[in-house]
């Protein structure tokens, strides 16, 4: 396990689902996993660079959701979030886990 509670396994599952979409450009997670305080339970918030459709989003949610771990997902498309306040949030506390160099 890292300091995002995810291990390197995990990280590689949630990477390949994302490998699927070549709309998505990156992936930043945030949330309380981001800020390190997340509980054993908690979500995995992430915010997909790239994505100008808010129904993209839902249905990558869905292929995670499908994954075999034991975590919710919660996914926006960062380019549609119209919250001032998620965004300052992304842009303060998230890690980003999918990119240029995880392709």
């Amino acid at each position: 396990m890292n300091a995002l509670g995810l291990s390197t396994t995990e990280l590689d599952l949630i990477r390949s689902v994302l490998r699927r979409h070549p709309a998505v450009t990156g992936a930043i997670l945030f949330g309380s996993r981001a800020m390190g305080i997340a509980q054993p339970e908690s979500d995995i918030d992430l915010a997909l660079e790239g994505l100008n459709d808010f129904l993209q989003a839902e249905a990558i949610a869905s292929e995670l959701d499908e994954l075999p771990l034991p975590y919710r997902f919660d996914v926006v498309a960062l380019a549609t979030a119209k919250s001032a306040q998620l965004r300052a949030h992304i842009e303060r506390v998230g890690v980003r886990v999918y990119g240029k160099t995880d392709r």
